[in-house]
């Protein structure tokens, strides 16, 4: 077999590091697992050369080898009907996994996509599975993230199905918000890296829509738009409007602005 190149190997201090702001801490640092487990997950996590914008992880088809948790940047993932209509079905933010819809059927449904220079780590899947076996805490860790991907899929369904422009928009921002705070970044100011355009597309809701209710809430003293940076003014206000769930704690540790 052969030898894993050291340079597309992940440190276990690169991995650290990583970790403090993603949920790469939930798979590849379980609590209680020793020196020795932590080195053989290590070995298996290779660090993808970092992607540029617009360049795609995989395509819809692609045979399924691994999954990819975005160290930072972010992707977009999308479907394309036969008429070659594009529909956008998600955003992956720093600390977020990619490709776990496609261990069903051994094939990815989706493709995924770069929105800006985007540094990847790869988790072969064989592999981890097979490690989940023999290291305490590592399977319940990776279900534990997988139910939190189904939960924010089913908390899209009722953005989508159930809620006007204006609180689809609302709930988007604060879907983004809460997921920034949750990783350790700030939940009132963040770059949206995604267009508009793709905004609109995954929200049901025309590119004029779109700008038009940036504009309403900004000049309603909700929030404050830079070109792509966004600060939220009143996050409650918007939270209360959106009917999205808030997080009551306020604990922003760093900027997400990359």
């Amino acid at each position: 077999m052969p030898t894993r190149k050291l340079e597309s190997v992940v440190s276990l201090k690169d991995i650290r590091v990583a970790c403090k702001a993603c949920s790469l801490k939930e798979i590849c640092l379980p609590v209680g697992i020793d020196k020795n487990d932590l080195e053989s997950l290590d070995a298996i996590i290779d660090r993808k050369r970092p992607l540029t914008r617009g360049e795609h992880l995989f395509r819809v088809g692609d045979s399924f080898q691994s999954i990819y948790a975005v160290r930072s940047g972010s992707l977009k993932t999308y479907t394309t009907s036969e008429s070659g209509q594009e529909q956008v079905m998600g955003f992956q933010l720093p600390g977020e996994l990619v490709g776990l819809d496609a261990i069903a059927e051994n094939h990815h449904p989706l493709a995924a996509k770069a929105l800006e220079t985007t540094s990847i780590c790869e988790i072969p899947f064989t592999e981890l599975e097979s490690l989940s076996t023999k290291l305490d805490g590592l399977q319940h860790q990776l279900l534990r993230v997988m139910s939190q991907e189904i939960r924010d899929d089913e908390q899209n369904m009722v953005i989508l199905g159930q809620k006007s422009a204006e609180q689809r928009l609302a709930a988007f921002l604060i879907s983004i918000s809460n997921r920034f705070r949750r990783r350790g970044f700030s939940a009132t100011q963040f770059n949206l890296s995604m267009s508009r355009s793709d905004i609109g597309n995954y929200l049901g809701l025309a590119l004029e829509t779109v700008s038009r209710l940036f504009t309403r809430f900004q000049n309603e003293g909700l929030l404050h738009v830079d070109r792509k940076h966004i600060e939220l003014l009143d996050r409650e206000k918007l939270c209360a409007y959106s009917g999205a769930h808030c997080s009551q704690q306020q604990q922003p540790q760093k900027s997400s602005g990359r």
